[in-house]
């Protein structure tokens, strides 16, 4: 049968991205291209049409994958798909494993945990999503497409995230899930990946700043260069975590981005939560930190004569010299450039909190999705 014949039974697969932030991002480039992967992988004689839309700002956390599995049933009986994908970076449970994929043959519906997937989602995705719609279509027994020869675990095979599945299809509902330890590592460096430490990192340049002022006032303090000089290696090292605790714990309390558990965020979620905002704070502040050393580095080479740092260590210096100058300032100033800190956006210091979504629209970055 032609590509172009008109008789080509067509099948509708929706994508929803919940919230509409970093899943919204996936799902714009996965719909560019899945249906053509769904003509590769699962029928070319189908004319496979892909919609893409938003859920929720916030999906419920209360309740699961099974209350995003029937708030998508609802979204695609109303829009009139035949199938629906979901995307959503809340990391889900099936026990007490993470569950990386749930599919509901009964309701014609399956989801797709993001941080659940590690650090290559998209990637992942794009291997995961035609097996999953057709694994959809074989177990609801559509005629338009000739049923999958492969079995439910297969897919382990090509998604080294899942260890195994739960059900059968026979029942309608399979759960793909994670190993209990490896998994659960990769599920927090996949909620980290979710959270996008790279718009932390900018959502901070007044905190940069005020940090780069900080350093460079202390440059021209000579008591500086003697501290650091008497200070070991061990000694400045524990200074310089310290300050970055300091600045994380700063950040957090006084951005109100620590994830209290309620009647809507059971403990364990919120738990999550609070891991993925502190691990996405952390990488960014010590990215900012590498990038202040190596300006203050290149200033103080740049300003301190050898001549005159010799005068004050009454000794001769050498590059190294510059280097501890340099990280004994730079731990110093990033506990001074928390006060920039609180000249942000309060909306843009939110950002780093897992559990923060704003509306659909607040952001460039989810216009253009």
């Amino acid at each position: 049968m032609a590509p172009s014949d008109p008789r080509r039974p067509e099948i509708v697969v929706g994508l929803v991205a919940t919230p509409p932030d970093y899943p919204a991002q996936v799902v714009a480039r996965l719909a560019a291209e899945l249906a053509g992967r769904l003509a590769e992988r699962v029928d070319a004689d189908v004319k496979w049409t892909v919609r893409e839309g938003w859920g929720e700002v916030a999906p419920r956390r209360d309740g699961g994958a099974e209350a995003l599995l029937d708030d998508l049933a609802r979204r695609r009986a109303d829009t009139r798909w035949d199938v629906a994908i979901c995307l959503t970076d809340l990391p889900l449970h099936a026990g007490r494993v993470p569950l990386i994929a749930h599919v509901s043959a009964r309701r014609r519906v399956a989801i797709v945990s993001l941080p659940a997937l590690g650090l290559r989602q998209l990637r992942t995705v794009r291997a995961a999503v035609p097996d999953l719609v057709s694994r959809l279509l074989t177990d609801t027994r559509d005629e338009r497409v000739p049923p999958v020869g492969w079995a439910p675990a297969e897919l382990t095979s090509r998604v080294p995230a899942i260890c195994r599945v739960v059900g059968v299809a026979d029942a309608g509902e399979l759960r793909y899930v994670a190993s209990r330890l490896i998994g659960r590592v990769r599920l927090v460096t996949g909620m980290v990946r979710a959270n996008r430490p790279g718009r932390a990192l900018l959502g901070l340049s007044k905190l940069l700043v005020g940090a780069f002022g900080t350093a460079a006032i202390a440059l021209t303090t000579s008591t500086i260069w003697q501290m650091g000089d008497a200070l070991g290696g061990l000694r400045l090292t524990v200074i310089m975590l310290l300050g970055l605790a300091a600045l994380v714990a700063w950040l957090i309390v006084a951005h109100g981005l620590w994830e209290k558990p309620d009647q809507r965020t059971p403990a364990e979620l919120a738990r999550l939560f609070n891991v993925g905002t502190i691990l996405t704070l952390a990488l960014a502040t010590t990215v900012s930190y590498l990038v202040l050393f190596a300006g203050t580095v290149l200033t103080a080479a740049l300003l301190i004569d050898t001549s005159v740092l010799e005068q004050t260590l009454h000794r001769p210096v050498g590059f190294t010299d510059y280097l501890t100058l340099a990280w004994i300032i730079s731990s110093l100033a990033t506990v001074g450039g928390a006060i920039g800190s609180g000249l942000e956006d309060e909306d843009t210091v939110r950002s780093a909190a897992y559990g923060h979504h704003p509306e659909p629209g607040g952001r460039p970055d989810e216009k253009n999705a």
